[in-house]
């Protein structure tokens, strides 16, 4: 049995009530998370103060020293902390070990971004005042991370955070707490003081609106749905408190007629399909213009057909399970409403048989612009494709939705690639690939997609304030 318990200053809590985490996999129980309760939530808070406190004076390089030891501890950790990973998420066990290494990555990255916090000196107005700005940490973090990708959202609020000078406050998902807890124990590790990183489970309203009420928080960082995000930019709002928020998505993709159909459509799918599409950023409205619709939508129905479906921990594996019953349910809801819009069902459509929370990859072509899937992210492997005639009518279509995440382009025409990376009203644009970012590059939306950026230069930015210093020297020659 797997474990996962609070941290909270300077001290794994056990004892306390607990909840179990299970294999979607299979529905078994694999462990057990211990949950807080308003005593332990205050005792974080506490423990964020005195960590602030003491973090915030250390050197940018000495603060980018510890996040280097604890990068070579996920290096060294990443199979395990993977297969962790599969057993609590259910994603393949490759994506698995490939995001743990993508979480080091970045916090790899932020650790060199923690010596370049630049200030300036501005040029004088009048002699004998100087002038500067200087970038200083916000002060203590609640940062709220989702159950899809439990050890790269983490790493990416741990790292702006410490790399910027802030302590914080971190609550994973109560599904998936095993891996958050292996990055957080990668840190302890490697050395870093108590109380700059407290650890918390629990009810996500009760804690969240503990935590964003505090006097000690002075930043919020979550990643989630929109409808959730609104409410705790509320909460924030009171307090007025700073917050990054990377919401929910529906991102389009604009296949051209000048590309190779079934070339593009295996490609779409490898990205469609990653983690179940249970993915912000995954691919969702597919636009297709007509001269090439009908051999995408056969290519893309027969590579979706092919995928091999089952527990992540086997190695033949292309898709996992959905991470919880919850999510089976809520794609039945999605098939069944798209079925009698009229569009066509190419394949898929039902759960697959057996323990676990299976759901077969599921295709639907000639689907209308009223359908629920077309208006709301489905959140997992069930995909709308409809065609399109012309340019101005496909990124019409592309951006009428209030959410602005990912949107993708597939062209062979340099001036239709620069054209869609112009239109395409979103945070994160990708043409004729459908990687979004990387650790150097900000990820964040538009519109209710959120605001802010994690990640790149933006996302030490985000855990930054800037103040500005106005200096007169003081000499025999001047008036007291």
């Amino acid at each position: 049995m797997h474990e996962a318990y609070p941290y909270i200053a300077g001290q794994w809590r056990t004892g306390g009530p607990t909840l179990a985490v299970h294999n979607p996999a299979d529905g078994q129980v694999i462990g057990q998370v211990g949950l807080v309760d308003a005593a332990d939530l205050d005792a974080a808070l506490a423990s964020a103060a005195q960590g602030f406190g003491d973090w915030r004076a250390r050197s940018g390089y000495e603060r980018a020293a510890l996040m280097r030891r604890a990068v070579a501890l996920l290096r060294e950790r990443r199979d395990a902390i993977g297969r962790l990973m599969t057993l609590e998420q259910g994603k393949p066990l490759a994506e698995a070990i490939g995001e743990v290494t993508t979480a080091a990555d970045n916090i790899e990255w932020m650790a060199e971004e923690a010596t370049r916090a630049y200030g300036r000196v501005l040029v004088p107005r009048t002699a004998g005042v100087t002038q500067m700005v200087r970038r200083e940490p916000v002060g203590p973090v609640a940062a709220f991370c989702p159950w899809n990708f439990p050890a790269l959202t983490p790493a990416r609020k741990i790292a702006g955070a410490l790399a910027a000078g802030c302590s914080l406050v971190l609550k994973p998902a109560e599904e998936t707490p095993l891996t958050g807890a292996a990055v957080v124990q990668a840190f302890v590790d490697a050395g870093l003081p108590p109380h700059v990183i407290n650890l918390v489970y629990g009810d996500p309203r009760q804690v969240s609106a503990h935590l964003i009420a505090s006097d000690v928080i002075r930043k919020i960082s979550f990643t989630g749905s929109t409808a959730v995000g609104k409410q705790l930019l509320g909460l924030a709002a009171q307090g007025v408190k700073r917050a990054t928020m990377e919401l929910g998505g529906h991102a389009p993709v604009i296949v051209f007629d000048d590309v190779d159909p079934v070339a593009a459509a295996r490609q779409a799918v490898v990205a469609k399909f990653r983690n179940a599409g249970q993915v912000c950023t995954s691919p969702t409205r597919f636009y297709v213009q007509e001269g090439i619709y009908p051999r995408f939508v056969e290519a893309f129905a027969d590579a979706s057909r092919a995928l091999r479906v089952g527990d992540g921990l086997d190695a033949q594996t292309q898709m996992g399970p959905l991470a919880h019953p919850r999510r089976v349910a809520a794609m039945e809801a999605m098939v069944a409403d798209t079925a009698s819009s009229g569009a066509r069902l190419l394949c898929g459509g039902q759960r697959l048989p057996g323990p676990g929370s299976f759901f077969a990859p599921t295709v639907f072509a000639d689907v209308p612009e009223t359908a629920r899937i077309m208006n709301e992210e489905p959140f997992g492997p069930v995909v709308p494709i409809t065609p399109f005639a012309t340019t101005d009518e496909a990124v019409e279509r592309a951006n009428r939705l209030p959410y602005g995440l990912a949107a993708y382009a597939m062209t062979r025409s340099l001036q239709r690639a620069a054209a869609m990376s112009d239109a395409l009203d979103a945070g994160m644009v990708c043409i004729n690939h459908f990687t979004v970012s990387t650790p150097a590059s900000p990820f964040g939306g538009t519109k209710e997609s959120g605001y802010g950026s994690e990640g790149g230069t933006e996302g030490l930015d985000a855990y930054l304030t800037t103040r500005s210093i106005t200096q007169r020297a003081m000499g025999a020659d001047l008036e007291p």
